[in-house]
Formats: structure tokens, sequence, C-alpha cells
């Protein structure tokens, strides 16, 4: 069975504030992946103040082991403005990624971010940090877009937001959620038991959360093997199976 970890952070950032901007190293990190069975991962740049300049970075990790990487295009709503679409096609054509990465804490998912995924028929994994209205409207003004919403939208274990996004998981057909940093499993669970596991993907938070925990809980759910095959991976290739490598008009 193919097993994608579809959230990975890697290379250096700027920061100097914490791991998450300072360096994501993937030496331990592979190791233990390959232990816990996983083949395929997705890299995106650690927190960085140029995701130009961290795009690269990850390219070039993704360049030396294609075979076992694929690669998102991280982004800044506010400060990559005007240029979103480049980056992304910069990303898509020359490095081969197949998403965008998008995170609150830098600033909120905007609609160029969006229109730059449409052109490219790509998932956008956007962390809302718990704003999960945001959701509601992203889904709805971009029917045709596919978002990736991570750690039932709030890596904090916001109970509160966790258990209001599962209506969304499971009212959208475009929203899905990745497994990554949940803590609360019986929300883990209702997960499954509303939206199907259609919805849902395996995902690490790498190389800060050990792969071996994070793919137990997916094993906790005590799926059928269809069930699992969707979770572990084949969600993932659906999601990223028709990018656009030439420029769209939009």
């Amino acid at each position: 069975m193919l097993i994608i970890d579809c959230h990975c952070h890697a290379g250096e950032g700027d920061g100097l504030t914490g791991p998450w901007d300072t360096r994501a190293s993937l030496k331990k990190f592979m190791q233990w992946s390959a232990e816990a069975g996983i083949q395929k991962t997705v890299l995106f740049a650690a927190f960085h103040t140029d995701y130009t300049k961290a795009n690269a970075q990850t390219a070039q990790i993704v360049g030396r082991y294609p075979a076992r990487f694929y690669g998102f295009a991280f982004v800044h709503a506010e400060r990559d403005r005007g240029r979103i679409h480049s980056m992304v096609q910069t990303a898509v054509e020359e490095y081969g990624f197949c998403g965008i990465k998008v995170h609150r804490h830098d600033a909120r998912i905007s609609r160029e971010i969006c229109i730059a995924a449409r052109a490219f028929n790509i998932p956008v994994l956007y962390d809302p940090t718990g704003e999960t209205s945001t959701i509601e409207l992203i889904a709805t003004e971009y029917r045709d877009v596919n978002f990736i919403i991570p750690h039932l939208s709030s890596f904090a274990d916001d109970w509160r937001a966790q258990l209001a996004f599962l209506d969304l998981l499971a009212r959208h057909p475009n929203v899905y959620t990745d497994t990554s940093g949940v803590r609360r499993f019986d929300l883990l669970e209702m997960a499954y038991q509303r939206a199907g596991a259609s919805k849902i993907l395996f995902g690490t938070d790498g190389p800060w959360l050990h792969p071996a925990v994070e793919i137990a809980k997916i094993y906790a759910l005590k799926a059928p093997l269809e069930d699992l095959q969707l979770m572990l991976g084949e969600n993932f290739l659906k999601l990223t199976s028709k990018v656009k490598t030439k420029q769209s008009t939009y």
C-alpha cells in the first residue's frame, strides 16, 4: 500500500523565533518515515521572509530525490501580492510542484492565491489557525479549487474550531483535511464518521512530529483496507492528478 505524507516542512527559515522558522532538517525524519512505512512525502518550506528563495531551496531537495518527494509552493498572501501567479507558475512548470501552501500565521488566504490554484488545477493546503469562517467563504467562492485544511483547522488544539470545522468538511465537496498534529482522537474519529475516508489525508507536520506517532492515529481508526488506502495515499494522488503545466488565463 502506497503511503504518502502530505505535510512536511524542509529547509532553512530566517526568522529565528522557533524551529518553524529556523531550520526543518530531514535527516532523522526521513529515517523515521522509512521505518514507519512511508514511501513519499510532500515538502514545503519552513516559514521564511522570502518564499521565492525558500521555494527554490525546497526544489533543490525535491530535485535530488524526485522519487521520494513532492513539492508545494509556499506563498505569503500579503508580501507576495501581485506575483503569486508567477511564483506558482515557476513552482509548477520549472520545479514540478503540485500544490500551494498558505498559513494564516503569515496572512489570511487571498483571492489571488485561489485564482492561481484554479489556473494550474492544484490544491491549496491552507492552515487557518482556527479561523474556520474563512473556510466557508473560500469553499463557496472557489468551488473548483480543492482546499486541504490541516490539523482539523487548528494545530493549537482549539476544540471549538475543530468541532465547527467538521461541518464544513462534511458539507463542502472541495474541503479536505489532513491528520497532522491532531491530538483529540475523538474529533478525528468524528471526521472519519461524518465526512468519510475520501475527505481525509494522512500528514505528519514533520520534521518536528514523529511519523510513527502520526500514522498510528490512522490505523487506530480501524478502517477497512479501502478506506486506509484512500487516507494514506489515494486521496492525495487524486487531488494532484490533473496539474496544468502550461500557464492558464484567469
